[in-house]
């Protein structure tokens, strides 16, 4: 059983976010993984609407009156994918085992009773570096450390650095730390000025998979469901699936499965949809940059690999398929936003940019 830590001490981060969805994602893929919320907010818990009295507090503390294993307070979530709930009192047992000698080791001497029924466990940590964070470090072979694009957020890795040098040192653990992405908004020149500061300081720890801000996030929390299936194909989905491919890619070489229409109904939709795209060619002449990017209403002004341009003798470009209508669009060359100087069909937009536009007949 691989097991990994999600960890930051800022919150906000979308830490329990990606707890919960990127189980989700791994029990998609036939992965048996277990999440286990060491929150004692319960955010996770709360996220999938478990509603239990009983959590590690009942395993690990000598002063409950209803003693428990680990295996008793397991709930289902999903297919594959069961939680370990958390509650108030799991925030008690620091000051219980203030004294006590292997208070670091408790969760790793309680997850070593459950270590054959899974192939995953993550672990929601509470935003700090307390007891229980201390605890799920010394249990954890990886811990993924969720930054937002803010200087704050970056902060708090350097935090979190101390005490995986800590553990290395003192206890003789050796923990790989990965920096995920996570909020990132393409739509503003700032996110992507942090973003490059964080690979220039993080080099590769950083996940190659990018969370965009989504607001199929947030409603699927509200809803008490993993995003997968709250709405399995937006944004949010997206970028989990890929960051559960990602993982099990580095891991295993496993093949991840995603969701792929039959044959009959690909041809299907090809020949409905075939009348009404056409395939909107956009082009920059930026002969020393390094990266170019076309984004806009197309895409909801997301950044990934399908916007990226080619480059051609200093000519970028790229042809997108594109129902009939008109769009808003920028390029982004090396993470600085600009409008597109060949065009004159232009309009200001809310945050004081230029927009170009375009429009497919």
């Amino acid at each position: 059983m691989k097991i990994i830590a999600i960890a930051n001490q800022k919150g906000g981060c979308g830490k329990t976010t990606t707890a919960i969805n990127l189980a989700s994602c791994l029990g998609f893929n036939g992965k048996k993984t277990l999440l286990i919320d060491l929150d004692p907010q319960a955010h996770a818990t709360l996220g999938l609407n478990i509603d239990d009295q009983n959590s590690l507090y009942n395993v690990i503390s000598k002063l409950t009156p209803k003693k428990l294993k680990i295996k008793d307070i397991i709930k289902k979530a999903e297919k594959n994918f069961d939680i370990v709930p958390s509650n108030v009192l799991v925030g008690t047992l620091e000051q219980e085992l203030a004294d006590e000698i292997g208070r670091e080791q408790k969760l790793v001497e309680i997850l070593a009773e459950i270590s054959n029924q899974y192939e995953y466990a993550l672990i929601d940590c509470p935003p700090s570096l307390g007891f229980l964070t201390v605890n799920a470090l010394r249990a954890c072979d990886e811990v993924i450390i969720p930054v937002e694009t803010s200087r704050f957020s970056m902060q708090g890795v350097d935090h979190l650095m101390d005490i995986v040098h800590l553990i290395r040192d003192r206890l003789n653990h050796t923990i790989e730390p990965r920096v995920l992405v996570t909020m990132f908004d393409s739509r503003l020149r700032h996110s992507f000025t942090m973003m490059g500061k964080m690979k220039e300081k993080f080099g590769k720890m950083i996940f190659g998979t990018i969370v965009h801000t989504n607001v199929k996030l947030k409603e699927s929390a509200v809803m008490g469901e993993a995003v997968l299936k709250f709405d399995k194909y937006c944004r949010g989905s997206k970028d989990y699936l890929s960051l559960a491919r990602e993982i099990l890619t580095n891991d295993r070489h496993d093949v991840v499965e995603v969701y792929e229409p039959s044959e009959r109904m690909q041809e299907l939709v090809a020949a409905e949809t075939k009348a009404f795209i056409n395939y909107a060619t956009f082009a920059l002449k930026a002969p020393a940059a390094q990266s170019v990017y076309v984004t806009g209403s197309f895409n909801d002004w997301s950044l990934d690999e399908t916007c990226r341009m080619k480059n051609n003798n200093g000519v970028w470009s790229i042809d997108m398929p594109l129902k009939p209508g008109v769009y808003k669009y920028q390029f982004i060359v090396d993470g600085k936003w600009q409008e597109d100087p060949e065009n004159k069909n232009i309009e200001r937009n809310s945050f004081g940019d230029i927009n170009s536009l375009v429009e497919v007949s």
